[in-house]
């Protein structure tokens, strides 16, 4: 969900740029050379995914599977999404320049949390297990995007609190439908590409 440019205050942009920054430098630092088709297949996976948007108020409704992006990349989601986001951004005027940086946090560190929080379970529970951690990989990075998102909205002013609200609220059905197409990935990805998921769970930053 892209937030517009002109939609943040100053400090919001700012404070996501940097945050990017950290964030893809740690991510190419953990990067493995041998990682990269992976890198460049989810960048792409997730280009394609969000490419139909329903405008909601300064942002928009569409598929992310930032999930199914972190449990696979871990760290390395940041360079990959922002890749996506950029190219969005000049190609289809999708989000922005000015809010690249905010966008990246917004998407990125929830596909991150979902890595630690379901990662393991993912990697060596038994297959229901992991398809129940896709599913909560799917739909929670959805939650967590609707509410950093709801936080940079909010942060930027007040006039904002009824469009951040809504973002939430809007993207119920993509939490499920995300968490529905994650499960089934995972289960998939076990099956016939298991080393897709050979990143090591907990690896410290």
């Amino acid at each position: 969900m892209h937030v517009v440019d002109g939609a943040l205050s100053t400090s919001v942009l700012i404070a996501g740029g940097v945050l990017t920054v950290a964030g893809v430098a740690v991510g190419l630092r953990k990067l493995d050379a041998d990682r990269l088709p992976q890198v460049g297949v989810l960048s792409a996976m997730f280009f394609v995914a969000s490419l139909v948007h329903v405008p909601v108020g300064p942002s928009s409704v569409h598929l992310i599977l930032n999930g199914l992006v972190g449990v696979v990349l871990g760290w390395s989601a940041f360079p990959a999404l922002i890749i996506a986001l950029l190219l969005q951004a000049v190609f289809f005027g999708f989000g922005g320049i000015t809010v690249l940086g905010i966008n990246a946090v917004n998407i990125a560190l929830p596909a991150i949390a979902c890595f630690y929080l379901f990662g393991g379970v993912i990697r060596s529970g038994t297959p229901m297990a992991a398809m129940i951690g896709g599913f909560a990989a799917g739909a929670c990075a959805i939650a967590f995007t609707c509410v950093l998102v709801s936080v940079s909205l909010a942060m930027s002013g007040d006039e904002f609190l009824p469009a951040a609200k809504l973002v939430f609220f809007a993207h119920l059905p993509v939490m499920a439908v995300e968490g529905i197409l994650t499960g089934a990935a995972i289960v998939l990805v076990r099956k016939v590409k298991p080393d897709l998921l050979s990143l090591p769970f907990g690896s410290p930053v």
